[in-house]
């Protein structure tokens, strides 16, 4: 009987150890889970980025808030279009290639070796100087105006002023964008040539009878005038619903799936902060946000 306790007390007490090793393993699997859900890993390192004057002041910005979250990271965001920005991606002098455009849109860039981030959306209108004296014009008018049949602003109920084109280079995602959905594909005749729209907004500004074109994010104050095509304001509503007709997607391309540094900060332009707030404050659309949705030849369809 003695035999007997003695070994139901040792079965007992072993049964015990092993239940307390499986709370202590538990927990310290947990505790492990814990810490990498948490995403503690330290980043560190730089990010070279280029490409489209549109998408700089986002970028710029996202890439500010980023580095002030990540003190050992330097992200360095440069412009030069979105033909250069693509160019320098596809051969691996900068880790993300921003482009107002699709790849397969610009000739020489090997599309099938990039991977496409859709990272916002943009809305891309006509602006003329405030002396010019409209707020609307019509499609077939704009395209008059930009290939030169229309010279005078006053054909168009505006000042007795000649027109001044302020046009992009053929490498602009910004001017891509614009010639095939807002002058149908039409080519602009000769004018003031710019890539840089902070630079394209400043000429317009100083410059009697200017007319360019610029996306919403450079409408921040009243040096420049936005204008309605066809009655429809250049509004975010009028993007998203697919009224307004002026809008692509800020793609941020990469050569195969990024990985590291590049992937971190690609994931922060889609986290809900900069979707929902940083967008918003820099003139963007979240592409979450979306009615429509268009391909590479510009087919636009309901979501």
């Amino acid at each position: 009987m003695k035999q007997m306790k003695r070994l139901s007390l040792l079965t007992l007490f072993a049964a015990l150890m092993v239940f307390m090793a499986a709370c202590g393993g538990g927990a310290s699997s947990n505790k492990s889970q814990g810490t990498n859900n948490k995403g503690n890993k330290e980043l560190s390192g730089s990010l070279s980025i280029s490409g489209s004057s549109a998408m700089q002041p986002l970028v710029a910005a996202a890439a500010e808030e980023f580095m002030a979250e990540n003190p050992k990271v330097d992200i360095q965001v440069q412009a030069g279009g979105s033909g250069t920005g693509l160019s320098q991606v596809a051969e691996g002098s900068v880790q993300i290639g921003n482009s107002d455009v699709f790849a397969e849109e610009k000739e020489g860039i090997p599309a099938d070796k990039l991977v496409d981030h859709k990272v916002a959306v943009v809305g891309i209108t006509a602006a003329v100087n405030p002396k010019v004296g409209i707020k609307d014009i019509t499609k077939d008018d704009l395209i008059k105006v930009f290939t030169g049949k229309i010279t005078n602003w006053k054909e168009l109920g505006g000042k007795d002023q000649k027109i001044v084109l302020v046009n992009r280079p053929d490498s602009s995602g910004t001017r891509a964008v614009f010639n095939k959905f807002a002058l149908d594909g039409a080519t602009p005749a000769e004018g003031i040539t710019e890539d840089s729209s902070n630079t394209v907004k400043k000429i317009i500004s100083e410059t009697d009878g200017a007319i360019g074109y610029l996306a919403f994010s450079y409408f921040t104050d009243d040096l420049v005038t936005p204008l309605s095509i066809d009655g429809v304001k250049p509004t975010a509503e009028n993007v998203q619903s697919g009224k307004f007709p002026v809008w692509a997607y800020e793609h941020s391309y990469t050569k195969g799936e990024p990985d590291g540094l590049a992937k971190a900060f690609l994931d922060y332009l889609m986290s809900e902060d900069v979707q929902n707030n940083l967008l918003k404050e820099q003139g963007y659309l979240p592409v979450t946000k979306m009615k429509v949705e268009r391909d590479a030849k510009g087919n636009q369809k309901d979501l």
